[in-house]
C-alpha cells in the first residue's frame, strides 16, 4: 500500500513541477511573459484558497482510497489540457484543473498513510512516501537530459511526458482503492465523521497556529524559486544551459529521496520535534543567501534547500498528526492548505512580476535581485514562527512534568 501511494505521488510531483523546465522555452518558443509564467504555477493553487478545506472535509467524509482516486483523475484530465492547449487560456485552464485535485490528492496520501502506520513509525513511513513521491520532481529535473530529444522538439512533448505521468499515478490509484476495499480495512470506511464547526478549528491549540503560518510562507518560497523561476534563473543569472540547470535544481530532490525518510526515523526515534523543525527552516534562508551571491555555490545552495525540503516536511506533517484529533486531520490540513496555496499562488505572481519589474534575463541578471530578496525575507519569518513554536512547545513540556494540563506531548519539544 506504501509503494502504490509512493508511485501515485511520483507521478502527482512530475505534473507539479513540469513548468518549471519549459518556463525558458515557453517564453522564447510561445512568447510568454515571466508573470505569465508565474500565473501557470499561481493558478494551481487559486481554487484551492477555497476549495481545499473542502477537500479536507471531503477526505474524512469518504475515505482516504476513494478520494485518492476521484482527485488522481482530474488531475489526469488537467495535465492533458495542459499539454494539448493551443493558447495560454487553455494551459493555465488545464493548471487550474490539475489544481483543483491535486492539493485535496496531497491530503488523500497523507491520510492514507496515516491510517496504515502505528504512531511510533508514522514519521518514517510518510518520509519514505514523501521521497519515493518526490523522485518525480527530481525526474522531472532531469528530464531535459533524460529526454533531450523531446525538449529540442519543443515545448509540448515535455508536457506530453507530464501527462503519461498523471496517467500512472491515477492507475496506482485506483488500483490502491481497490486493494483497499478487498483488505476491508478502516481506511476505507465511510462511517461520517462529527459535524464540524470553525469554532472547532480554534480548539487546535497555538501550537497548530505558529505551525500553519510557518508552513505557508516555507513553502511559498519552495515552490515559487525551486518549481518556477530556479531553473530560468540559474540560466539567466549563472550562465547555465538548460541541462546543466535542471541537473542543479535536481539536488533538491536528490537530497530529499535519502534524507526525508532517514529524518523521519530520526524524528520516531528522539521526538524532539520542533527543534528539528526549527534548524530545517533556518536552512532554506542560509540557501538563498547562497545561491543569491553572484559567486555563491549553486550546488551548495541547491543542496541546502533539499536538506530542509526533507527535514521540515518529514517533521511538520507527523507533528499536524500529533496536534490534532485523528477523526479531524483531513480537516486540519485543509485548513493548513487553504493559506499555504494563498500564499504559493501569491509567491509566484510577486516573483513574477518583481521579474517584469525590474528587467530580469539574461541582458539583466541582476534583476533577479529583489526576488532573491523577497524569498529571502518571507523565509527569514517563516523561521521565526519555528522559533516560536519551539518555545511553545518547551513551555507545555515543562507543564506536563508539573502535572498541568498539555496542549503538546512533552516529547515534542
Amino acid at each position: 500500500m506504501l509503494a502504490l501511494v509512493s508511485l501515485a505521488n511520483f507521478g502527482n510531483f512530475y505534473v507539479y513541477d513540469s513548468i518549471g523546465p519549459v518556463a525558458e522555452l515557453l517564453e522564447r518558443q510561445r512568447g510568454f511573459s515571466n508573470t505569465q509564467i508565474g500565473l501557470l504555477n499561481a493558478i494551481y493553487n487559486f481554487p484551492n484558497i477555497v476549495l481545499l478545506l473542502v477537500g479536507g472535509m471531503l477526505v474524512d467524509r469518504f475515505g482516504t482510497a476513494r478520494m485518492l482516486t476521484w482527485t488522481a483523475a482530474i488531475c489526469a484530465a488537467g495535465a492533458l489540457l495542459t499539454a494539448y492547449a493551443p493558447e495560454f487560456t487553455g494551459m493555465a485552464g488545464g493548471r487550474l484543473l490539475f489544481g483543483v485535485g491535486a492539493e485535496t490528492f496531497n491530503i488523500a496520501t497523507i491520510g492514507a498513510v496515516v491510517r496504515y502506520f502505528p504512531v511510533r513509525h508514522l514519521a518514517l513511513a510518510l518520509g519514505l512516501s514523501m521521497a519515493l513521491g518526490r523522485g518525480g520532481a527530481f525526474s522531472v529535473d532531469m528530464s531535459p537530459t533524460w529526454f533531450a530529444g523531446a525538449y529540442a522538439a519543443g515545448w509540448q512533448p515535455p508536457l506530453e511526458i507530464a501527462a503519461f505521468f498523471a496517467g500512472t499515478s491515477l492507475a496506482a490509484s485506483a488500483i490502491y482503492w481497490w486493494a483497499d476495499r478487498r483488505g476491508g480495512t478502516q481506511s476505507s470506511a465511510t462511517m461520517a465523521s462529527p459535524r464540524f464547526s470553525l469554532r472547532e478549528a480554534w480548539q487546535f491549540g497555538p501550537a497548530y497556529w505558529y505551525l500553519l503560518v510557518l508552513c505557508v510562507l516555507w513553502y511559498s518560497v519552495i515552490f515559487a524559486f525551486r518549481s518556477t523561476f530556479s531553473i530560468k534563473y540559474f540560466q539567466h543569472a549563472h550562465g547555465l544551459d538548460l541541462a546543466a540547470a535542471g541537473a542543479i535544481n535536481s539536488y533538491v530532490f536528490l537530497a530529499a529521496l535519502f534524507a526525508t525518510p532517514a529524518f523521519g526515523w530520526l524524528c520516531d526515534r528522539i521526538g524532539r520535534y520542533a527543534p528539528l523543525l526549527a534548524f530545517g527552516a533556518l536552512l532554506l534562508p542560509v540557501s538563498i543567501v547562497v545561491m543569491a551571491l553572484p559567486q555563491g555555490s549553486l550546488g551548495a545552495g541547491t543542496l541546502l534547500i533539499g536538506v530542509s525540503y526533507s527535514l521540515v516536511p518529514a517533521v511538520m506533517w507527523p507533528l499536524t498528526a500529533r496536534l490534532v484529533p485523528t477523526h479531524r486531520l483531513g480537516t486540519a490540513l485543509g485548513l493548513m492548505w487553504v493559506v499555504q496555496n494563498a500564499g504559493i499562488a501569491g509567491a509566484n505572481l510577486m516573483a513574477g512580476w518583481l521579474n517584469d519589474a525590474y528587467g530580469a534575463g539574461p541582458e539583466n541578471p541582476g534583476g533577479y535581485q529583489p526576488m532573491m530578496w523577497y524569498f529571502f525575507v518571507s523565509s527569514a519569518i517563516g523561521f521565526l514562527f519555528a522559533l516560536a513554536l519551539w518555545r511553545r512547545a518547551g513551555r507545555r513540556g515543562h507543564e506536563a512534568a508539573h502535572g498541568r494540563k498539555e496542549a503538546i506531548p512533552a516529547p515534542v519539544g
